[in-house]
């Protein structure tokens, strides 16, 4: 090392110079890494914070395939792997599989994905087709001809009405990624888009039933009660339906006669839906005290189970007020001669459904100048119901009618001074009055079923009384 020195100080002082620069830059390019080194140390860099690749440290994916991730800003793991160089088995390639999902990330891609759609709401206006609706809102009709390829979006979404509304999701490049239609207050119609073209599902909400208890008593009248008490007009209609059995809503109700009943609300997601089935209820008229339990099979009982239902309606239309009732010895108002009025006259208004009072068969359905329109129905060997001066008759001889079945409708054809129903009830060939005879009871609840409604009408009538201790304590 000292005879270079020395033979260094023996040249010029140029050659020196000249000398010492050229180690200086040798000695820069030796130090300084290769771009592909400087890459290739990124690269491992890169793996070893998004991927474990377990005990098999030999394979590693691509320079080229990192630099690609690294460009979309995107974990590896949402890359596909180059396949590993070399010969290895396929327990080892199997080894090395990448789980996408394993840490959440490709949630994480398609939220920041949603994240970046344009979403717009559009209203269907009068006059609107969905083709309309898709050109206002920049799509082609391309789209609406592949949509409606769709079974579930032919049906639905061809029929929009003024009103309704889609929700359109549209992507960067403008394109039909989704699109929502709300097909009722639970279900909703979901279109998406994806490289293998439309898919169609229906979203349901969860629906959850809750218990609600209302109870009022009789001031003027029984609807303004069930106004009072917050029940809706169906659920007003709904309880005199179940009680009207026993209860003749138009002529037995009195001042404080009271009612209170336990019925589901249904719930989605929270929101309120609808009112739904009438669980239980008591109902207070003139001291008498009736009940009603709904059992499984649909059907309502008392509560120690006997049928709600008897075998004939106590009423088969409903009327305004009872113009005339059952008298022997009436005035007749047309020839003025005393004729007994062997039935109930019921007015309401021209049109009004008059309804089978129980199951049985037609034996007449035809019109003279008396009865007018009339139909006759025979229950069986003991009881038969008439039902005269109808303005249509919708049954004809020898048909079966369901108890409720609507057999025509109110009119005054016949002999009549004003519009009405004529109902009369037979027992045994004898006419009785219908509003006064005893109704004959349906079967009460199975024997098999008796053990189980008990438990199920002892716990839900429980429930209603302590609440009806509450609401009276509260008023």
């Amino acid at each position: 090392m000292g005879k270079v020195i020395t033979l260094l100080k023996l040249l010029p002082r140029l050659h020196q110079m000249l000398l010492t620069l050229l180690v200086l830059v040798t000695l820069t390019i030796l130090l300084i890494p290769a771009d592909d080194a400087q890459a290739s140390k990124n690269t491992n860099t890169q793996l070893s914070g998004s991927i474990d690749l377990g005990n098999n440290s030999t394979d590693s994916v691509s320079n080229t395939e990192a630099r690609n991730a690294q460009q979309l800003k995107l974990p590896l793991a949402f890359r596909k792997p180059t396949p590993p160089s070399g010969n290895h088995s396929a327990s080892n390639a199997e080894s090395n599989h990448i789980e996408p999902l394993a840490d959440g990330s490709m949630e994480k891609l398609k939220a920041k994905q949603a994240e970046n759609l344009d979403v717009e709401r559009f209203q269907v206006k009068s006059g609107d087709t969905l083709a309309a609706l898709f050109i206002r809102a920049g799509l082609s009709s391309r789209d609406v001809y592949e949509i409606t390829l769709l079974p579930k979006a032919k049906k639905n979404l061809l029929k929009i009405m003024p009103g309704e509304e889609l929700i359109i999701a549209k992507d960067s490049a403008g394109e039909l990624a989704e699109l929502k239609y709300q097909l009722n207050p639970i279900s909703t119609l979901i279109i998406t888009k994806n490289e293998a073209g439309y898919k169609e599902l229906i979203s349901d909400k969860q629906v959850e039933s809750r218990n609600k208890f209302a109870s009022a008593t009789i001031s003027s009248n029984f609807w303004n009660a069930g106004v009072g008490a917050g029940l809706t007009p169906n659920q007003i209609m709904q309880l005199a339906t179940i009680f009207g059995w026993d209860i003749d809503f138009a002529l037995d109700l009195r001042k404080d006669d009271h009612f209170a009943l336990i019925f589901e609300e249904e719930y989605a997601d929270g929101e309120f839906l609808r009112n739904g089935n009438i669980l239980a209820a008591e109902f207070s008229n003139q001291g008498d005290r009736y009940t009603a339990v709904r059992y499984t099979d649909g059907n309502y009982y008392s509560e120690e189970g006997r049928s709600m239902r008897k075998a004939f309606l106590r009423s088969p239309v409903d009327f305004k007020y009872v113009s005339s009732s059952f008298n022997p010895k009436r005035l007749h108002p047309v020839t003025g001669k005393v004729r007994a009025h062997r039935g109930v006259d019921y007015v309401a208004k021209v049109g009004t459904p008059i309804k089978a009072a129980g199951k049985g068969r037609v034996i007449k359905s035809a019109y003279n100048q008396y009865n007018g329109n009339y139909v006759f129905i025979k229950h069986n060997d003991t009881y038969t119901t008439k039902y005269l001066h109808l303005k249509k008759r919708k049954v004809k001889q020898g048909a079966t009618v369901k108890q409720g079945q609507v057999i025509g409708t109110l009119g005054s054809t016949g002999r009549v001074t004003g519009a009405h129903l004529h109902y009369e009830f037979i027992v045994n060939g004898v006419h009785r009055n219908p509003r006064t005879i005893k109704l004959p009871k349906s079967l009460p609840i199975a024997s098999k079923d008796k053990p189980k409604f008990m438990a199920l009408s002892k716990q839900i009538m429980t429930k209603l009384q302590r609440n009806k201790q509450v609401y009276l304590a509260s008023q």
